[in-house]
C-alpha cells in the first residue's frame, strides 16, 4: 500500500513487549520503511523521558507523542508543539474521588508534572513501574496539598494503578459517568492503569495534529499500530489502523487488521502487509 506516507507506533505491547526493547527484527523493518520515504512516529502513554529511548532507538526526525498526546515535543530541537495539561479543577475532583480507594489501598496514583512523576510515597507497584519506565519517582506526601502549594503547578497526566484489573475496570466505568468527554479523556492504557488526560489528549487527536497541521498529510496516508483501548482513537482515524494480537477485543474490532502479538515481532508483520508488499 504505497499511499502511506507516516507510520505512528505504540511503545509497550506494540514495539517493546517483556524486553523492555525495541528487537532487532522491527528496528529492521523501521528502517527498511524510512528508506522508501515513509515517515515514523511514536505516539506512547508514556512519560516523554521514558520514552525518548524508544524514539532513538527508531531513528524518528518527528516530534514524540507522549503522555497520551498530551505532551507533543521535538526532542532535537527542544520544541515544544503542545501540552495540554489537566485543569486544576479536575485533577483535584479525580483525587478527592479516588481518596477512599486510596487509603484502602486499593491503588496508587501517580501524578506527572513537568515530565517527573509524583507520588504520594514509594510503594511495590511504584517501584516495578518507575524501574521499567527508567525514571525516578518523587515522594511529595499528600497529592492534594501539594497541588494547593502553588497554583502554578500543571499536572499533564493522572495515572491509578491497582493490581485487580477490576478496579480500574469499575473506576473507568464510573467516572464515565461523571465526567463527559469533553472534560476529561479517561482510559485504561493496560489492564492494571487508570489513565486520565486533558481532553485533547488522546493518540487520536495527537496523531490528527502531527498529521494535518505539521505534516500537511491526510488520515488516508497515515498508518498506525497499537494494542490496547488509549490506542483506540489513532487506529480509528488512521487510513489503516493496525491492532496487535494481543489487544482487546473491543480494539481488534475496530481494525482494519490483526498483527501477530508483539513476542512475535507483530508489528514487522504489518509493516511487510501493508508497507513492504
Amino acid at each position: 500500500m504505497t499511499n502511506i506516507r507516516l507510520l505512528v507506533l505504540d511503545i509497550d505491547g506494540t514495539i517493546a513487549g517483556r524486553s523492555n526493547e525495541v528487537t532487532d527484527g522491527v528496528r529492521d523493518a523501521i528502517a527498511e520503511v524510512q528508506a522508501k520515504g515513509v515517515q515514523v512516529a511514536i505516539a506512547t502513554g508514556r512519560m516523554y523521558r521514558s520514552a525518548l529511548r524508544f524514539h532513538q532507538a527508531v531513528r524518528s526526525p518527528l516530534p514524540l507523542m507522549s503522555y497520551q498526546g498530551a505532551l507533543i515535543k521535538d526532542p532535537i530541537a527542544g520544541k515544544v508543539y503542545r501540552h495540554t495539561p489537566l485543569s486544576r479543577q479536575h485533577t483535584l475532583g479525580l483525587l478527592a474521588e479516588l481518596a477512599t480507594l486510596e487509603a484502602e489501598d486499593k491503588l496508587s496514583i501517580h501524578l506527572y508534572i513537568n515530565d517527573q512523576l509524583h507520588v504520594r510515597q514509594i510503594l511495590t507497584d511504584t517501584k516495578e513501574y518507575a524501574a521499567r519506565s527508567g525514571i525516578e519517582p518523587i515522594a511529595v506526601g499528600d497529592l492534594a496539598t501539594y497541588l494547593q502549594t502553588e497554583e502554578s503547578i500543571e499536572t499533564t497526566k493522572l495515572l491509578a494503578l491497582s493490581p485487580d484489573p477490576t478496579v480500574i475496570t469499575d473506576l473507568l466505568a464510573q467516572f464515565k459517568q461523571l465526567y463527559l468527554p469533553e472534560e476529561l479523556y479517561l482510559t485504561q492504557s493496560v489492564a492494571t492503569f487508570f489513565e486520565a488526560t486533558h481532553p485533547l489528549s488522546n493518540k487520536g487527536s495527537a496523531v490528527q495534529y502531527l498529521t494535518e497541521d505539521l505534516l500537511n498529510l491526510n488520515a488516508d496516508q497515515v498508518m498506525t499500530v497499537g494494542d490496547n483501548f488509549n490506542d483506540f482513537e489513532m487506529i480509528r482515524y488512521a487510513g489503516v489502523g493496525v491492532a496487535m494480537g494481543d489487544a482487546p477485543d473491543g480494539v481488534k474490532a475496530i481494525a482494519d487488521w490483526v498483527a501477530p502479538s508483539v513476542e512475535e515481532d507483530g508489528v514487522v508483520s504489518a509493516i511487510e502487509q501493508f508497507i513492504l508488499d
